[in-house]
């Protein structure tokens, strides 16, 4: 079953948002390096650079500035995407001290700060540990941004994801529903943002054998993307890929086969 790649992407967010003051353009340089190289998955060169940019934070810096907090977040990114959890795990640890240090134990960068930390935890299974920081930064979020803010969307869709995980669709479903009416309030009816939240609740409703439920929630969201981002960009591949495993869940095989075979060609062209 596929979520959403654009989830993983929000979840596990870059603290680039961190405002660094008094970082020099070294640190600024090898900081944006980093984040191109992890989008691009080249996490050993990453590394060298993440390992480089903490080094010239703490000593241009001091070991508890805002830039040391977003140098170890980054580097714990790069080793988490690489499931080297024990890791990343002290770097996000250190980076959450130092962010509710600087900014306060009821900033939106320490609810950054905790949702990094327990996507670490749900990813290692650890769900009693994740949960608890999920709820505390959709708490802080909600205080500080308003319930109706695309960060709350955003907390709500990692909490939603979390119960999914356990099996727990009950719980899950109304946090993807309300994610999604933020989404729809915020981006308006027909953005990507949308169609990455009627991605995830169809996936929600396809688990639990929902599928004329899920049907038209996919159908919605490879309409969106295929009109905002174009044909053959991989977020319609990947919409269209879990379109297809409902068609054969449901046994219409032409129509799952001509929807594979569309994926088949978008991903040809990526490569």
């Amino acid at each position: 079953m596929l979520r959403d790649k654009t989830v993983r992407m929000i979840t596990l967010v870059l603290l680039t948002a961190l405002t660094a003051q008094g970082a020099g353009s070294e640190w600024d340089n090898l900081n944006q390096e980093l984040v191109s190289l992890y989008e691009n998955k080249q996490y050993d060169r990453a590394v060298i650079v993440g390992k480089k940019a903490l080094e010239v934070a703490e000593k241009d810096n001091g070991e508890d500035h805002p830039a040391v907090a977003t140098s170890l977040n980054n580097l714990a990114m790069v080793y988490s995407a690489q499931r080297q959890y024990t890791r990343a795990e002290p770097l996000f640890q250190r980076s959450l001290a130092i962010t509710e240090k600087a900014f306060g134990p009821d900033h939106p960068n320490v609810a950054t700060c905790l949702n990094n930390l327990a996507a670490l935890e749900r990813n290692r299974n650890h769900y009693s540990q994740a949960e608890p920081l999920f709820l505390r930064a959709l708490a802080i979020d909600e205080k500080a941004l308003g319930a109706s803010h695309p960060s709350v969307a955003t907390d709500l869709n990692n909490l939603a994801e979390m119960y999914q995980s356990q099996s727990q669709y009950a719980r899950a479903e109304p946090l993807y529903k309300r994610s999604l009416a933020i989404k729809e309030e915020v981006f308006g009816p027909d953005h990507p943002e949308v169609a990455t939240n009627l991605n995830n609740l169809a996936v929600l409703y396809q688990l639990q054998g929902r599928y004329a439920e899920a049907e038209p929630l996919y159908k919605r969201s490879l309409a969106i993307r295929e009109k905002a981002l174009g044909p053959a960009h991989p977020d319609v591949a990947a919409t269209l890929e879990n379109l297809a495993l409902l068609d054969r869940l449901t046994n219409r095989t032409a129509e799952a086969d001509a929807l594979e075979k569309r994926v088949t060609e978008i991903r040809a062209i990526k490569k």
